[in-house]
């Protein structure tokens, strides 16, 4: 993989929302290499490099659900932000819910952005590659290796 390609981890539960990203990112010609893990232990194992994805690289952005299995995305959110390993990674929540509630406890939180997934397929894919633009294109992101 190229060292100057972000690495995104999305952590989604839903195999249609998958499918609809990685369309989105193929679309607009993202080289970027796309992880996909399905509930929130998957997520904090991949990011602390533990069991299976002990070689995994370090992402530069991550996309993060909130209704998601074993560990909800709140919780996710929580232990990224505060572990100063994985502080620096910046976390863009896509989720379906538009609960205030949720969208305070993530910027309480310290998430980069909080995006509510759009219902309608070209305007979810929009949204996709937006992000793509902002958060890769235009942001300057931490290095892979954190610092």
């Amino acid at each position: 993989m190229n060292p100057e390609l972000v690495g995104i981890l999305l952590v989604e539960d839903d195999p249609g929302d998958v499918v609809l990203i990685r369309e989105s990112f193929q679309d607009h010609k993202v080289a970027n290499e796309l992880t996909v893990v399905s509930d929130g232990v998957q997520a904090l194992a991949f990011l602390r490099r533990e069991g299976e994805y002990a070689t995994a690289r370090r992402p530069g952005l991550v996309l993060l659900d909130l209704n998601l299995p074993r560990l909800n995305g709140i919780e996710v959110l929580e232990q990224i932000k505060g572990d100063p390993a994985l502080a620096t990674i910046p976390v863009v929540v896509l989720t379906t819910s538009d609960s205030e509630d949720d969208i305070v406890r993530s910027y309480t939180l310290h998430a980069n952005a909080y995006i509510t997934k759009p219902v309608d397929f070209e305007r979810f894919r929009h949204v996709v590659h937006q992000i793509d633009e902002f958060f890769v294109g235009v942001v300057k992101l931490p290095s892979a290796n954190g610092h």
